[in-house]
């Protein structure tokens, strides 16, 4: 039977691999794509660019004047006939360095504002588009994704992606200007003087490069190590009660403390590395530098050059050893932006599985039949088939049970009416409509489930209850709330409706919690109601009176329930037995008890009374 691909969401680890494996190409691919989002902001882009190349031209203005002024120094200890003019000159020179630092700042200020807006607005547009995938992503996708992965890919990896503008394209052009036309001035000056000024720049570019990609390969793992250590700690704090219960503190102090040294043992290497290779990088610039100082004093002496001439090419060694060192910073930006983006575009290239045909049209209900016509199931990846040959059918009025035991695929079918899942082969029909064909908005506002697993929003009642029509009347949630048997809590309460549930309900009981499911679906009105053992947390009382109130609206749609209770579902009209996979046993109640099967074997040690006959 075949089966879909899944859809995992890669690790870091995974994804170097893939990286390594799909060379540079791959990487660039991933680099052009977020050029292409950044240039989706033109004027911001444009401003950016043009403040980096007239501010470093203006930084590289600053070493010549340092040394006109420093010549012109000179001529005014020359003597007095030279020195009002000298005197002059050193007064616009001064002048034209203030306005030029003036200048500079205001472009770097220019720069760096338009740089953050274009990454913020590059982010903002990215986090939309990756939470907007999230929420089309299918059930199948979400069943083997990690959360925490994918708050990481939304946080981190984003922000790698956002800051790519700022810390690369912008970084790029401010190198290429300064090294450049520095290196250019320097060596076209005095070639020889220019050699032992750069005589630094290979070995600092070259143990920046190399150190900011170890880092950032470290960086990689302690962000690993990282979520292994927020991991424990979300863990600990949704299950604190057990925590407490079972008197495990110890354990879970002990369990922390260990994840929390392997991430400062690397945070240490981490440390050692940038230090030692700041040091051997400040070493070679200050040895670079006293060459400089020999070889360009000897050259003074014999008049070859001028004292300003020097200090220039002392000047824009000092300018230069920056943007040098920034060469690996440039380096690990492109190599972060390769691996964040490949990360993030594998999420935003992936195409839900469950998805609209082309011009598919709305659902209509008419009869409001339900019709399973030989449905076969297989979940993502392989595996034997949770269904097989599934047929059944079910009227408007009608209410059929589903029972057997567990993985027999009860809660399989139940999340494939809603087209959670695309079936394997057969089709779903309602009112004879495949409900593939038709638009996967109306078949959920037809079909809605009472989720076996219930999550409550951190807001009102009032808010939980309406959340699937936000705009519904207060008296409408007060009636599903009646009906689920939850109003006369609810009024009780000092705040009514407004009361604030605590975080995924903890402030309310398990069968309150279900309750407030039932309340929310039953709000919704659908043609298909299926109720997923959504009443085991409820008492016996409480769930007759449940029973009695949806049967009094039964009459208008088709009534699916799930359960594992037999009280539950004894009233349906009919009532479907599974077992791996398959209908083995169907009838009412009374039919197949009079069947002696497995539902009436069920019945005995579930409900008859011991002893009797």
């Amino acid at each position: 039977m075949a089966s879909r691909p899944t859809h995992d969401v890669p690790t870091r680890e995974e994804l170097l691999r893939r990286t390594a494996a799909a060379g540079w190409r791959a990487g660039l691919r991933t680099i052009f794509r977020v050029v292409r989002i950044n240039l989706k902001t033109p004027r911001m882009v444009a401003v950016a660019l043009i403040s980096t190349v007239i501010a470093a031209w203006l930084q590289l203005l600053i070493p010549v004047l340092l040394g006109r002024a420093i010549d012109q120094t000179q001529v005014l200890t020359a003597g007095p006939s030279e020195a009002e003019a000298a005197r002059q000159a050193l007064w616009s020179i001064a002048g034209m360095v203030l306005l030029v630092a003036v200048l500079r700042g205001l472009f770097t200020t220019a720069q760096n504002y338009f740089s953050e807006m274009v990454g913020h607005t590059t982010g903002y547009r990215m986090r939309l588009a990756y939470y907007r995938k999230i929420q089309q992503l299918s059930f199948d996708f979400h069943d083997q994704a990690h959360s925490g992965d994918l708050i990481t890919l939304g946080l981190l990896d984003l922000d790698g992606v956002r800051m790519f503008f700022s810390t690369s394209l912008t970084r790029m052009v401010l190198l290429t200007m300064l090294i450049g036309i520095g290196g250019y001035r320097l060596l076209s000056t005095d070639l020889v003087l220019g050699l032992t000024a750069l005589s630094f720049v290979p070995f600092v570019a070259w143990r920046s490069s190399v150190t900011q990609l170890r880092l950032r390969g470290t960086w990689l793992e302690l962000q690993q190590r990282l979520s292994v250590l927020s991991r424990v700690m979300e863990e600990n704090l949704a299950g604190i009660r057990v925590v407490r219960a079972f008197t495990a503190a110890p354990y879970e102090l002990q369990k922390f403390a260990v994840a929390s040294e392997r991430a400062l043992d690397l945070s240490h290497k981490r440390v050692d590395l940038r230090v030692r290779n700041t040091s051997a990088m400040n070493l070679s610039f200050l040895m670079a530098m006293g060459l400089v100082l020999w070889v360009g004093g000897n050259k003074v002496l014999s008049g070859q050059i001028t004292v300003g001439t020097l200090a220039a090419f002392l000047t824009f060694m000092t300018i230069l050893q920056m943007p040098v060192r920034q060469l690996g910073l440039l380096v690990n930006s492109l190599a972060r932006t390769s691996t964040c983006g490949a990360r993030l575009f594998a999420i935003l290239d992936l195409a839900p599985t469950i998805a609209d045909k082309p011009g598919a049209p709305e659902l209509e209900i008419t009869k409001g039949e339900l019709r399973f016509e030989n449905v076969d199931f297989a979940y993502a990846g392989g595996g034997r088939p949770v269904l097989s040959g599934i047929s059944f059918s079910a009227r408007r009025g009608e209410t059929i049970g589903l029972i057997g035991p567990p993985g027999s695929g009860k809660t399989t079918i139940a999340h494939l009416i809603p087209r959670f899942y695309d079936v394997t082969a057969g089709r779903i029909t309602i009112d004879g409509q495949d409900i593939r064909d038709v638009t996967v908005s109306s078949l959920r506002h037809a079909v809605a489930v009472v989720q076996q697993d219930v999550f409550l929003f951190t807001t009102s009642l009032e808010n939980n209850i309406a959340y699937g029509d936000p705009w519904a009347q207060e008296s409408r949630i007060a009636s599903a709330s009646a009906s689920a048997q939850l109003h006369r809590y609810i009024q009780d309460l000092p705040a009514g409706y407004r009361t604030v549930v605590g975080e995924r309900g903890a402030s309310l009981s398990g069968g309150q919690r279900q309750r407030m499911s039932i309340a929310r679906t039953l709000l919704l009105d659908p043609a298909i109601l299926v109720f997923d053992d959504s009443t085991a947390a409820v008492d016996a009382n409480t769930e007759g009176r449940i029973r009695e109130a949806m049967q009094e609206k039964a009459a208008g749609r088709v009534t699916i329930i799930v359960a594992h209770r037999l009280s539950s579902l004894m009233h349906a009209d009919r009532i479907l037995y599974l077992e791996d996979g398959r209908i083995v046993e169907q009838g009412s109640h009374d039919e197949l008890l009079q069947l002696g099967g497995r539902y009436r074997a069920l019945y005995d040690l579930q409900v008859r009374p011991k002893g009797a006959a």
